[in-house]
């Protein structure tokens, strides 16, 4: 059975065919709040066009979302598309994973339910490098043992440039030294070490508050910059967040 899996997320809203329970294709479009149901139906349309997707094949269409204004434009513009009803995932969709709160987001439910659905048998976290930098644990039984939210790392340098004058854009990936000479290399040291420093900080923090050496995933749209750089995170996987929303909705 062919899926479309859609992850709406505060800046970018990613799509995953899903041919069973392989994700074969994947593509990112920016989020913009105030996007019109003829404005995705038409983008969406074109996407399809280039990866070869034909609408009448897809049987299923399952949505994630933690922007709730976009989640009825999405769904109006799939029914448009495809003629069918979007599955709508979120934290009370029933799972393995037991959420324990009723201010988790989307999201994190669904990076959980991956994580406990891809790698069985041990405690696990996801360190999501979104809008927000998250780190989200769960054990071996699905019981959600706990989540850090922090500001994200794009976001925090945007903030950065956006409230200097003089400080530049800069591209986020390791500096050539991590002492700089000059501005740029100074911001790239700051952007990645620094948060580098706080990811491996919170996986010691968690490792030690259960007790246990956790099997690490990172996910979300800078975490190739940091897996290189780190042996605490153990697998990198941008489209874990769509795999979680698609066990989450496959059987619906």
């Amino acid at each position: 059975m062919n899926s479309i899996v859609i992850n709406v997320g505060n800046s970018n809203i990613r799509f995953g065919l899903f041919n069973g329970d392989n994700c074969d294709i994947s593509w990112v479009i920016n989020t913009k709040p105030y996007r019109t149901a003829d404005e995705l139906y038409v983008q969406m349309l074109m996407l399809y066009q280039t990866y070869k997707i034909e609408p009448t094949e897809i049987n299923k269409v399952i949505i994630g979302s933690v922007v709730p204004q976009l989640t009825k434009v999405m769904s109006s513009g799939i029914k448009k598309i495809h003629g069918i009803t979007p599955v709508i995932v979120d934290r009370n969709t029933p799972s393995a994973v037991q959420a324990k709160s009723k201010q988790m987001g989307t999201d994190i439910y669904a990076n959980l339910v991956a994580a406990h659905n891809l790698y069985p048998n041990r405690k696990k976290i996801v360190i999501d490098f979104g809008t927000a930098l998250t780190a989200s644990c769960v054990a071996e039984t699905g019981e959600t043992l706990g989540v850090i939210i922090a500001p994200g790392i794009v976001t925090s340098l945007n903030s950065l440039i956006n409230q200097t004058a003089q400080l530049p854009d800069i591209e986020l990936k390791k500096p050539k030294s991590v002492l700089g000479l000059d501005t740029v290399t100074c911001m790239q040291s700051g952007m990645v070490y620094g948060f580098l420093g706080m990811v491996e900080g919170f996986v010691t923090r968690i490792n030690d508050e259960v007790n246990d050496d956790c099997f690490v995933v990172a996910t979300g749209g800078v975490s190739h910059v940091y897996k290189p750089l780190t042996d605490k995170i153990h697998v990198m996987d941008r489209l874990h967040t769509l795999k979680g929303l698609y066990f989450l909705g496959k059987d619906l």
